[in-house]
């Protein structure tokens, strides 16, 4: 492959990539079917990543939401919290997959702030949770555990159900839920940004018994598919994977699908609407136009390199902060915000319309973490969850603040 390096200067942090940010066609004209004939590409990536300032009153004043909304903190001095879930009785639960704790958060006072903190359980880089009938299920890198919850809010014996997830490389960030079918979803990244993978259980959905038991993969060619959830209505699982690096500024975009078991999507070979990647290239024999063919393309996408991170289906109806009615059923995103491109994208929480079922449009929930002319960041979002009030909780893992959005009184 042809490459060529140049440096340039953005903001004092540069780097150059290897391959190209083109469009379909151009891709297609770069990109030959085979190795019998060249590929040549060329791109060059930018690093950038927003100074880190301290969440103050005045910075958090600033944040933006729609008519009728308004946000403030819920909790803080959290280190880095990430991952989110919500027990029936209002226990609000959040892991730190650096400090290795579960956390569990009470507002015994109902004024929307927590006023109470207390570590529940510490797991070496735990960071998925889930909460199904009484159990709380989590995840770190390898492994798999379940506990009761009990009534205080605290957690019984931790019982392990799997052990031998696969390693983690470049995407460490194990996510789980159960499903409609009681069954258990894990998520698994890829170890690279684009490879062939050694290992079938990389860069996939994966699906077991609530118990970790019979494992399979669900669907595969998800390159870090993190936030997903399913449909109150129609009941089909929805992930957001996050995007190729060093494709260029606005390349790969980040993909919204519709996961279906045995299903295939297109990492790392396939990309956007049906766009070859100049490297790799497909293995042996196997062309590019033969991969597409068995790809799933994504039914929505976003801005390139966002990173999305959690996901949650919008469904209370009778909370006293319980969003208007066309919330229901719409999906809120955290994104927790780009590195690889000239200007940030991400770092904000999104909303995703659905309509009849199907997702038709993504717009801004919350925005406002970019200050200083997009120089600097107070908040990175990863994991939301909603209330039993209705009202909105994501949490961010830069200055260790969980916020929460309600309705106006």
């Amino acid at each position: 492959m042809k490459t060529t390096i140049r440096p340039l200067l953005l903001a004092g942090i540069v780097f150059t990539s290897l391959l190209a940010a083109c469009s379909k066609d151009e891709i297609t004209a770069k990109v030959p079917e085979t190795n019998k004939e060249p590929t040549s590409a060329q791109v060059v990536g930018n690093v950038f990543e927003p100074a880190l300032v301290p969440a103050t009153d005045q910075r958090i004043a600033q944040l933006r939401v729609p008519a009728g909304f308004t946000i403030a903190k819920y909790a803080d001095s959290l280190g880095k919290p990430r991952q989110l879930a919500v027990s029936p009785a209002g226990y609000v639960y959040v892991t730190n997959r650096e400090a290795g704790t579960v956390t569990l958060l009470r507002d015994t006072n109902g004024d929307g702030k927590a006023d109470q903190k207390r570590v529940v359980a510490t797991i070496k880089s735990v960071h998925g949770i889930t909460i199904n009938n009484g159990q709380m299920y989590l995840a770190t890198i390898k492994e798999v555990f379940r506990a009761p919850i009990n009534g205080d809010g605290t957690l019984g014996s931790l019982q392990q159900l799997i052990n031998n997830l696969p390693d983690a490389g470049q995407h460490p960030n194990r996510t789980l839920a159960i499903g409609p079918d009681g069954l258990l979803y894990i998520t698994v990244g890829s170890t690279c940004n684009a490879c062939a993978e050694p290992n079938p259980e990389h860069a996939t959905m994966l699906r077991a018994n609530a118990d970790g038991s019979n494992r399979t993969v669900f669907a595969s060619g998800l390159r870090n598919t993190i936030g997903f959830g399913w449909h109150p209505q129609t009941k089909e699982l929805y992930g957001f994977d996050h995007g190729i690096d060093w494709l260029g500024d606005e390349q790969q975009k980040e993909e919204l699908n519709v996961i279906k078991q045995g299903a295939f999507y297109g990492w790392p070979y396939i990309y956007g609407d049906g766009n070859y990647n100049p490297h790799p290239r497909p293995m042996g024999d196997t062309t590019y136009a033969q991969i597409l063919t068995k790809t799933t393309l994504p039914v929505i996408s976003y801005n390139a390199h966002a990173a999305p991170l959690a996901m949650v289906f919008y469904t209370s109806t009778t909370g006293t902060s319980t969003f208007p009615a066309e919330y229901q059923n719409d999906a809120f995103v955290t994104m927790r915000g780009s590195w690889n491109r000239t200007q940030p994208s991400g770092y904000n929480v999104v909303r995703v319309h659905f309509e009849n079922g199907k997702p038709t449009r993504i717009d801004d929930f919350v925005t406002g973490f970019l200050v200083n002319n997009n120089q600097s960041q107070f908040g990175r979002p990863v994991g939301i969850a909603t209330l039993p009030d209705g009202s909105l909780i994501f949490s961010e893992d830069n200055n260790g603040v969980i916020y929460r959005v309600s309705r106006t009184n």
